[in-house]
């Protein structure tokens, strides 16, 4: 069964800001969040223990309580484990961006045991009894360094044989990775085994940024027959007008670039986020964009983005500009 036939729908919930990403968000502001996907039709969940240490899948759990299993997909991640001993944040933990989640401790763990363990602690928190895609998380962090390619064997050895075990038994419909550099996904992909399904790209084919995701990745995911989820399709909210870009401040040249879009989307009548998500989707390998959301207001936001008419002019100036990179698949044109 090919990935895009397990996922319900192009457009899915990305629950990183259900883990207090950037701001506290309130609890019953992040439950009505869910609830306003569910009402908009929504049918896949993405989340990961790491968002605010257990603090997202704790709060999708309530909120999806006593919701019809069989009609929703979730997809969660290993590779951190959530301990119950408290820790600090620091930047090689949960840095600046969950600061505000659960104080945790967090601990990077690859290893067969760690996933097991990892899966059975998403299933408590998520108040489910299976998750459908299981996503190894994080494998190349900046943080790493070269050391991320001793992840990557960590992982060889351990997540990788358990989710292809499980994948093979029925317990999970399909594995990969999840991660914001393109260099592990080429890696695994040059593998005989094991044997992945669908990766999740976050940062690295959005308007913004995916020069390099396009080289190859991109390629290599669609002659395989695989998919690819888009994470972070807003670029960490700079695309919209957010003070971020891939998690970070943004940078002087990104809100530039910000800029020279958004003067060219405002003479067409684009929004900015129509012409994030449907250039993302434009791309034959893309299974479907999880945009996060932490205010209800931004679910119906986003599905108005995804239906928006787009004039082929608009794209073709964006090219025409060098906003975008003249091998990018652009929304209907050839």
């Amino acid at each position: 069964m090919s990935i895009k036939d397990i996922l319900p729908s192009k457009l899915g919930f990305g629950a990183a800001p259900l883990g207090n990403m950037f701001r506290d968000i309130p609890q019953q502001e992040a439950l009505a969040t869910v609830q306003a996907a569910w009402d908009d039709g929504i049918r896949y969940f993405d989340n990961a223990p790491f968002y605010g240490a257990g603090l997202a899948e704790l709060r999708m759990g309530e909120a999806l309580a006593g919701k019809p299993r069989g009609e929703y997909v979730i997809s969660t991640k290993v590779g951190r484990v959530i301990l119950d001993e408290i820790e600090e944040v620091s930047p090689a933990g949960r840095g600046e961006v969950f600061k505000h989640g659960r104080p945790n401790k967090v601990v990077n763990d690859y290893s067969s045991d760690a996933t097991l363990r990892s899966i059975e602690d998403s299933l408590k928190r998520l108040r489910t009894d299976h998750i459908e895609i299981a996503f190894v998380h994080d494998l190349a962090q900046d943080f790493w360094g070269d050391q991320w390619l001793g992840k990557f064997e960590e992982a060889r050895t351990g997540a990788f044989k358990v989710l292809d075990r499980l994948r093979d038994e029925g317990v999970i419909k399909g594995w990969g990775l999840g991660v914001n550099r393109v260099e592990p996904i080429e890696l695994l992909l040059e593998l005989d085994e094991p044997r992945p399904d669908v990766f999740l790209l976050a940062g690295r084919y959005t308007l913004l940024d995916h020069e390099h995701a396009l080289q190859r990745v991109m390629p290599m995911v669609a002659e395989r027959g695989l998919g690819i989820v888009v994470g972070g399709p807003y670029s960490s909210g700079a695309l919209v007008g957010g003070p971020n870009f891939d998690y970070a401040p943004i940078t002087p040249a990104i809100r530039d670039k910000v800029a020279h879009i958004k003067s060219i989307a405002d003479r067409f009548g684009v929004s900015m986020k129509a012409a994030g998500l449907q250039f993302s989707l434009a791309n034959p390998a893309v299974a479907a964009v999880i945009p996060g959301a932490s205010q209800p207001s931004r679910i119906a936001e986003d599905r108005a983005a995804l239906t928006e008419t787009v004039s082929p002019d608009f794209w073709n100036e964006l090219r025409e500009a060098g906003l975008v990179s003249p091998a990018a698949p652009l929304p209907g044109i050839s």
